[in-house]
């Protein structure tokens, strides 16, 4: 009992015979970051909320695909990547719109206080 490798599950390796199979969030991941970066104009919350779901799920695909390549189409693993990718872009656009949002209600909440004559002519500065 003593000289007996430890315990290590039972991965069933891969057979050529069987068919390549998708990875399951494939299209979800695309279409997600696809919404992220076309999301990111409305306030930047629906573009942040799909980008960081398409991260989430892309990198359960990653994981899955490095742990057993030959078992999934390289065709799913593109889309998980190019969805990576317009995910990441889509945070970053959104992240910049929510800042941007937050700068600009802190200068019409401050030239409000400070001038509320000058309030009704702000528009015509930005």
């Amino acid at each position: 009992m003593e000289n007996q490798p430890p315990y290590q599950p039972y991965q069933q390796p891969y057979s050529p015979n069987e068919p390549l199979l998708p990875l399951p969030n494939a299209t979800t991941v695309l279409v997600l970051g696809i919404i992220s970066i076309v999301g990111c104009c409305c306030l930047g919350i629906v573009g942040f909320i799909c980008g960081v779901i398409a991260l989430s799920l892309a990198n359960k695909d990653l994981t899955l695909y490095r742990a057993n390549p030959g078992a999934y189409t390289e065709g799913s693993y593109k889309n998980v990547t190019a969805g990576r990718v317009c995910a990441i872009i889509g945070v970053v656009l959104s992240s910049l719109n929510i800042i941007s949002i937050i700068v600009r209600l802190i200068i019409y909440g401050t030239v409000a206080i400070t001038h509320p004559e000058q309030m009704f002519h702000l528009d015509r500065h930005f």
